[in-house]
């Protein structure tokens, strides 16, 4: 299927030169979750940053900020030969955290696959000495060292091997097996929805968005499970604690508690 591409564009960028595309490299926003706030921020002249797109939990869609004929400014040195995503998430982020936002893996390996047929680059992974050297392939904005900038996003765990492969065309794995128990589900009303964990790890499938939860947040108190979640259209969610505490989630408002009622 074809990614629906946003066109949100930006003023920052530039010409490639001479040099051919041959790096397609993933980045993390630190900081905007969704792909309107993150072109809101490319599009302001004076932060001159930019990215070709980037990719959030909507189901296959990506933002376009740069046309993929000029270079964009998010990789430093590295920027005239590289194409560039950027998730809408944190290198901080554990495999637990990544594996809950599905839609933005696929959203990414979708980009790669269109990309890499685009500029003729093999969907091949590339470690540090391949990236800053003359490799061609797929590598993350930490390989690009100090010739990109000296960062370390998208961070030691996120999924670049289960993302490639995506991009080839195999499925994506589902949910690690758990030993927790307790899931509660909750449905989007459509084409989606969410499971809850008893430890308050929430899961996102179809088109539910994942918007945060107890676990990520720390907010259950030591003897307190998750017992219930309830759905606000595809972008919240209620989940209830066994103590009666209430806590909301993206488009769901917070209106009290049976305790304190």
């Amino acid at each position: 299927m074809t990614l629906n591409r946003v066109a949100i564009p930006s003023p920052s960028y530039s010409n490639r030169g001479s040099a051919p595309v041959r790096l397609l490299v993933i980045h993390t926003a630190e900081g905007s979750r969704t792909i309107e706030s993150l072109g809101g921020w490319f599009a302001n002249p004076s932060n001159k940053v930019s990215s070709h797109a980037g990719a959030d939990d909507k189901p296959n869609t990506v933002g376009i900020y740069v046309q993929r004929a000029y270079s964009a400014w998010t990789a430093a040195s590295a920027n005239p030969v590289s194409c560039q995503i950027e998730l809408c998430g944190f290198a901080s982020w554990d495999a637990a955290e990544w594996s809950r936002h599905p839609n933005m893996l696929q959203n990414t390996a979708s980009w790669l696959a269109e990309e890499a047929a685009a500029f003729g680059v093999p969907l091949t992974r590339l470690n540090s000495s391949q990236a800053q050297g003359s490799g061609r392939g797929v590598c993350a904005h930490a390989d690009l060292g100090s010739w990109g900038g000296n960062h370390w996003d998208p961070g030691p765990n996120f999924p670049m091997d289960q993302v490639i492969a995506m991009a080839k065309g195999q499925p994506a794995p589902g949910p690690a097996p758990t030993k927790r128990k307790g899931n509660m589900i909750a449905s989007t009303g459509g084409q989606g929805y969410w499971t809850v964990t008893s430890d308050g790890a929430v899961y996102a499938f179809g088109n539910a968005q994942y918007v945060g939860g107890p676990n990520r947040d720390k907010v259950l108190q030591p003897g307190v499970t998750a017992i219930g979640i309830a759905g606000h259209g595809n972008d919240g969610y209620w989940i209830e604690g066994s103590d009666g505490s209430i806590f909301a989630y993206g488009s769901a408002q917070f209106a009290g508690r049976p305790d304190r009622a």
